[in-house]
């Protein structure tokens, strides 16, 4: 096997730059071009929404047209094909499931993920020879059991091996038990129902985390978190359970598309922190903020959710606004918070506004502006906006959870390193006081300031490193 190059097929429900939601899209769409650099193939396969670009949709090629099994019920399903950017995409075709309005949100998300499960592996042989099959978070969780279960007596599924990646712990694919039997074929009788049935109901990444033939997460710090009762959303004890096959690989990002110096979507590219003063004067006027270089301008692009620590950011908005600071935020989520940050626009002009929507190219914009990002999440599987943050030359904040806390590298007065500021406890005064401590730095240490941009903007969060651990589990599966 060492030999030959690994085909490993990536099956996902979204992927940059095709369709996407969240950060499981950027990680599909990005990984496997560093993976390829280490010998190994990446195909990807995706449902063939109806909200693909009609660019893409065009080019798509029909491979093979058939009827699937799922439970006693016969579905169509078509296989699709797409040569894109030096990559092979496959789309699992079905207009019930997929030709809707958005990804998910539906009330049959159950019934739509295990149909594309099943149909991914029914659809196998005409993709090819497969060696790793990779999951990506329990949309496509049940692909192991059902090969398991169905399939593996077969001679062209034997060999096949399966990775699969927690991306949040926290959607897990809970529906009625009584779906286990309808689309799984898995009652109370079948010795598969301890590996599936999760407090009474259906847990599909529960059955994932026990089929697989090794589980990943996306950062180290997160991985052994989620083996603890504060962060296991009652998976804990299954985590521990098979520790022994669970490791943790923090994200990269796209370096060639998170690059200030050559990106067409900020004011002027920039290679440090004089370059970002032009794209923060430039932003400032755009949007009706007091142009003032003496001002931090503090950036939020985020879910607008608890997750993100934004009770910690009101609690104690009115002592960080008594500073001299910029507040942008760009996001959409909760109704609450929306509406609480669309009065403190309204009672703060000139000094905070709020764009509650996702536009991809004011996001680059906030963060090519901004002084200091703020992200003091409760918890965070890896989170890629500390690390596009940095790339930008802009310091982040965050709380020490997860992924942040293996991306950060928090400020050391002593002796001057570091990449941004972070606190331990989801404690608002705690966060309180590094953001003063933060602010006092911008505004009275101006070198140590910018020697810390530089540090940012000099880490390495490419996929290279990453690759090469991904690679390393496919190697040892493989033998």
């Amino acid at each position: 096997m060492s030999n030959k190059r690994k085909h490993v097929l990536f099956i996902a429900s979204e992927s940059t730059p095709l369709c996407k939601s969240g950060g499981l899209a950027d990680v599909v769409g990005s990984l496997p071009s560093a993976l390829s650099k280490c010998h190994v193939r990446v195909s990807v396969i995706l449902p063939y929404y109806s909200l693909l670009s009609d660019e893409i949709k065009s080019k798509c090629v029909t491979v093979k047209e058939d009827f699937i099994l799922l439970g006693l019920t016969k579905y169509y399903c078509g296989l699709k094909t797409l040569k894109f950017k030096n990559r092979d995409y496959y789309f699992i075709d079905n207009m019930q499931f997929f030709h809707r309005d958005r990804l998910y949100g539906y009330n049959d998300e159950d019934e739509r993920f295990l149909f594309f499960s099943n149909a991914v592996l029914a659809m196998l042989p005409y993709i090819g020879e497969i060696d790793i099959l990779h999951c990506h978070d329990w949309q496509s969780g049940a692909v192991p059991v059902l090969l398991n279960m169905y399939y593996r007596h077969l001679e062209f599924y034997r060999n096949i091996r399966t990775v699969f990646t927690i991306h949040n712990l926290k959607y897990q694919g809970r529906f009625s038990i009584s779906s286990a039997a309808r689309y799984l074929g898995i009652d109370e009788k079948s010795s598969y129902f301890k590996d599936v049935e999760f407090f009474g109901d259906l847990n599909i990444m529960k059955a994932a985390l026990y089929h697989s033939d090794y589980v990943t997460t996306v950062s180290q710090t997160y991985s052994r978190e989620i083996m603890t009762s504060d962060f296991g959303e009652g998976m804990d004890g299954i985590l521990r359970d098979i520790s022994h096959k669970l490791s943790g690989i923090v994200n990269g990002i796209d370096l060639s598309y998170f690059d200030p110096s050559t990106s067409n979507d900020i004011y002027a590219p920039y290679h440090d922190s004089m370059g970002k003063a032009v794209n923060k004067a430039a932003f400032q006027e755009e949007f009706g903020l007091e142009v003032a270089k003496d001002k931090m301008m503090i950036g939020i692009v985020s879910r607008l959710e608890e997750q993100k620590g934004f009770d910690l950011i009101l609690d104690k908005i009115e002592e960080m606004k008594s500073l001299p600071v910029q507040f942008v935020l760009l996001g959409t989520g909760n109704k609450y918070y929306e509406d609480r940050f669309r009065i403190l626009e309204l009672e703060n002009k000139g000094s905070f506004r709020c764009f509650i929507m996702y536009n991809e190219k004011l996001a680059h914009k906030i963060y090519a502006s901004s002084d200091l990002f703020l992200m003091p999440s409760l918890f965070e599987p890896c989170g890629i906006g500390q690390m596009i943050a940095m790339r930008y030359g802009t310091l982040p904040l965050v709380r020490e959870t997860g992924g942040l806390k293996d991306t950060v590298t928090p400020y050391n007065k002593f002796t001057n390193e570091g990449n941004g500021f972070s606190f331990a406890s989801f404690r608002s005064d705690e966060m309180l006081t590094v953001f003063k401590m933060a602010h006092d730095l911008y505004q009275h240490k101006p070198k140590v300031w910018n020697m810390l941009v530089t540090n940012a903007m000099h880490t390495d969060f490419s996929w290279k490193k990453s690759a090469q651990e991904y690679n390393r589990i496919y190697q040892k599966l493989l033998g």
